[in-house]
This record gives C-alpha cells, sequence and structure tokens, in this order.
C-alpha cells in the first residue's frame, strides 16, 4: 500500500514540474546595483565630523607633546654630532645612552598614542557603521536595489562603476537626517572692552 502513495505523488510532482517547464518565466523585474565608498559616507556625515573633531581634541595634546619632545631629541642629536669631538668620552657615552633612551620613551609612547587613536576610531567606526548599514539596507530595499557593493576597499573587485550607481552621496544626506548633530552651544560673547 505503501507503494501506491508514493508514486501517485511522484508521478503528480514530476507532471507539476513538466507543466512549469511550458510555461513561460514570468517577467522578472530588472536587478539594481549600487556602490557605496562607506568610510568617505561615515567620514563626511555630520557624526562622523563631529567625531573626528572630537577625537582631534582629545589627542592633540598628547601629540604636541610627543612632537615637542621628539624635537628637544633632535636638538640633543646634532649636539652631539656637533659637539662630540670637543667631548670627554665619559659625557659623549652619557648624552649617546639619555639619547637612546629618550628615542625608546619616545617610540614607546608614539606607539601608545597610536594604539589608543585606533582604539578610539574602531569604536567610533563600529557604532557609526552600524547606523550606516541601517540606512544602506533602508535606501537599498525602498529604491529595488538586490546589491550594494563597498570600494572603500582598494582590495574590492568593483574595477569600474558609473557614477549613477554611487549612493554615497544620498546615504549622507540620509543619514544626517535620521542622526542630526546636536547644534553647540554659542560661547557668551565677551564683554565689550572698556574705554
Amino acid at each position: 500500500m505503501r507503494k501506491r502513495i508514493v508514486l501517485p505523488v511522484l508521478a503528480w510532482g514530476m507532471l507539476s514540474l513538466a507543466q512549469a517547464q511550458n510555461q513561460p518565466p514570468a517577467a522578472a523585474a530588472p536587478a539594481k546595483v549600487a556602490i557605496i565608498n562607506i568610510h568617505a559616507a561615515i567620514v563626511q556625515s555630520a557624526d562622523g565630523k563631529k567625531a573626528a573633531a572630537e577625537l582631534s581634541a582629545k589627542f592633540d595634546a598628547r601629540n604636541t607633546a610627543l612632537q615637542k619632545r621628539n624635537a628637544d631629541l633632535q636638538a640633543k642629536v646634532e649636539q652631539l654630532r656637533k659637539g662630540s669631538a670637543a667631548m670627554s668620552d665619559e659625557a659623549r657615552a652619557k648624552l649617546m645612552r639619555d639619547n637612546d633612551a629618550e628615542t625608546k620613551a619616545l617610540q614607546r609612547d608614539g606607539e601608545d598614542l597610536n594604539a589608543d587613536i585606533d582604539q578610539d576610531q574602531g569604536k567610533l567606526t563600529n557604532d557609526l557603521g552600524s547606523k550606516m548599514m541601517e540606512i544602506v539596507q533602508q535606501y537599498a530595499l525602498a529604491n529595488g536595489i538586490v546589491l550594494v557593493l563597498d570600494v572603500s576597499n582598494p582590495q574590492t573587485p568593483v574595477l569600474w562603476h558609473h557614477p549613477a550607481v554611487d549612493i554615497t552621496t544620498e546615504i549622507i544626506r540620509i543619514y544626517d537626517q535620521q542622526h542630526p548633530v546636536a547644534a553647540k552651544t554659542a560661547a557668551p560673547a565677551p564683554p565689550p572692552a572698556k574705554k
């Protein structure tokens, strides 16, 4: 009895397949493809510009201090180069040790600064990137786009694209609308000068 049930079901499936092959295919909507430079979209959004300014403000003091220390070290190296013939062996050796120690400390502090900057940039990129991806997905669905390629990576397989398929500017506009940056409170005006 079991064979009788399986055979009719199998035959019905084959008949349905044959009928489907004889019918003309349904008209498929043309597939739309778009490209985006996600890095540019993040950086050029109002949130991205604000985040870049905040990062710059946060790390400028450390960067300036490192640049000053580097300039001081270069002056000491130049002093050693010019005056090494007039120095005693002991003074020259001490200055060389001091310069080497300062070079290593400066290099370590520079690496620490770069690591801190990279860490903060990574957090911001992830935060802004997740918001940006929501907008890309909404935009693609609303505009019938079936594929969005990111061309911000130089290793992308996109060799050429027509500018009409680039949605970067439109995504930035929508992102800024959906995630407005709070306006900074204006600094109080300085009091009028006394005469």
